[in-house]
């Protein structure tokens, strides 16, 4: 679970080659006479992206049950009965309550789209947050054993600590790539890097990995096997673009 790979930018590219911008001119009175000044800047200005991977360390996935009824009251009776069992799975699982959310409630009349129909109907999710990846083939099959109707989709991700260490690798990447773009294109103008004027960074992206719950393989003799996923890589990137100044 420590894996991590640096990535080659794709999409790096010079937003302004080369730039001269005129500054202000400095004046003086003084003994009735004027000295003018003229300052020009040269500027590089290069985009670049930086990625980063890693094994994901934080797991999400809904679980769900329905119910139907001649009342409301009555779904709303089924509901309460069919989470307890949920509950208890997830107090067996050792899920700490902040892991284990509320989701979706809702009750309404069973109607057809043509709005007919008798009876209502009703549904409850629970969104569930597991720190140790390897358990969530373990908690879909807890989950449906004490009386899930529908599990989501699971999203493999990077915990809160993880994602802030691999955003400064993504930035320290993409920077590496713009200083790279840039002095090549200062050799190919034949000019001399002097420093940097500036450095701007966009929002850092995670690149979740998503499963559908039912993506297993039946078992030779075709009992429902144990649920367990091998989750791909997440990859982390940034986005900078950084202006250098040059000496022609």
């Amino acid at each position: 679970m420590d894996r991590r790979q640096f990535l080659a930018a794709s999409s790096v590219g010079v937003a302004t080659a080369m730039a001269g911008c005129a500054g202000s001119a400095l004046s003086s009175d003084e003994n009735q006479g004027t000295t003018t000044t003229d300052e020009t800047e040269y500027e590089i200005a290069v985009s670049a992206d930086g990625q980063v991977e890693t094994d994901p360390d934080r797991a999400t996935v809904s679980v769900g049950i329905e119910a139907r009824g001649d009342t409301a009251e009555a779904v709303r009776d089924e509901l309460a009965t069919r989470s307890e069992p949920l509950r208890e799975a997830f107090d067996d699982l050792g899920l700490p309550d902040e892991n284990v959310e509320e989701g979706r409630y809702r009750v309404h009349p069973d109607r057809d789209r043509e709005g007919t129909g008798d009876g209502f109907r009703g549904s409850r999710s629970f969104h569930l947050t597991i720190d140790d990846v390897d358990r969530v083939g373990e908690v879909v099959d807890a989950a449906i054993e004490a009386g899930a109707d529908d599990v989501g989709r699971v999203n493999f991700t990077l915990q809160e600590e993880t994602r802030d260490d691999l955003r400064n690798d993504a930035l320290d990447d993409a920077l590496d790539n713009a200083d790279s773009e840039a002095e090549h294109v200062a050799a190919n103008r034949e000019v001399e890097i002097t420093g940097t004027k500036s450095v701007t960074t966009s929002d850092v992206r995670i690149g979740s990995v998503r499963y559908a719950a039912d993506d297993v393989a039946e078992s030779a003799d075709g009992a429902a096997p144990e649920t367990s996923f091998d989750a791909d890589p997440v990859t982390v990137s940034a986005s900078v673009t950084v202006v250098y100044e040059f000496e022609p």
